[in-house]
């Protein structure tokens, strides 16, 4: 299970929402609500994430263990 709170929080400190995200890093709200459950994502949507926000994955995202 992947935690995205951090990505979150770079949303809400940088005033971006879901939807604007969406659009920016081209995801589908499928991914994004994925997300939301804590699924992992594929190496391609990390790579879209981490260019439309200019982080590094570990700024967005956490592995926890179940």
């Amino acid at each position: 299970m992947y935690n995205y709170n951090l990505l979150w929080k770079i949303l809400i400190d940088r005033g971006i929402n879901r939807s604007d995200l969406i659009e920016i890093a081209g995801l589908s709200p499928t991914t994004i609500a994925a997300m939301g459950k804590g699924a992992g994502i594929s190496p391609k949507v990390l790579e879209r994430l981490c260019q439309a926000l200019d982080v590094q994955p570990g700024d967005i995202m956490e592995y926890v263990k179940s």
